[in-house]
């Protein structure tokens, strides 16, 4: 079927040359004029089909994906983990993750204001895709 929907006709293997498929010996131009025409009106369906396909899924994965995730959404004095920005310094045994911070102020949804447990408010928010809650 891909073949068909790129160039439009049945693919011809050498095989088929080699050894006179009756397929291949029943040719002639005549013919293929108006069998030509035939298999352009069935490339159009076939198209149409493929993008129906193709369609149905994409809406199936996108309600497979859907059904698995989950909102997040942290509150003012919730303890988060950040995802560490820089592997300078670390090697790759370093945790991923730094903190625990507090979550000091909800700057827009899924932004947030933080500080470290000892006062420090940080300058840069962080995004709730770099955040994980901790639990103590």
């Amino acid at each position: 079927m891909p073949f068909f929907m790129v160039y439009g006709s049945k693919a011809i293997l050498p095989t088929d040359l080699d050894y006179g498929a009756s397929w291949v010996r029943t040719y002639n131009e005549q013919g293929a004029k108006t069998s030509l025409e035939d298999a352009m009106d069935q490339l159009d369906k076939a198209h149409d089909v493929a993008l129906l396909h193709s369609a149905k899924y994409q809406q199936a994965l996108r309600r497979y994906h859907s059904r698995l995730v989950q909102g997040r959404a942290f509150n003012v004095g919730d303890l988060v983990l950040l995802l560490v920005q820089s592997n300078k310094n670390h090697h790759k045994l370093s945790p991923p993750w730094e903190g625990p911070y507090i979550i000091v102020e909800v700057l827009q949804l899924g932004t947030y204001e933080l500080k470290t447990i000892y006062g420090k408010v940080f300058v840069n928010a962080g995004n709730i895709e770099q955040l994980r809650p901790f639990y103590p």
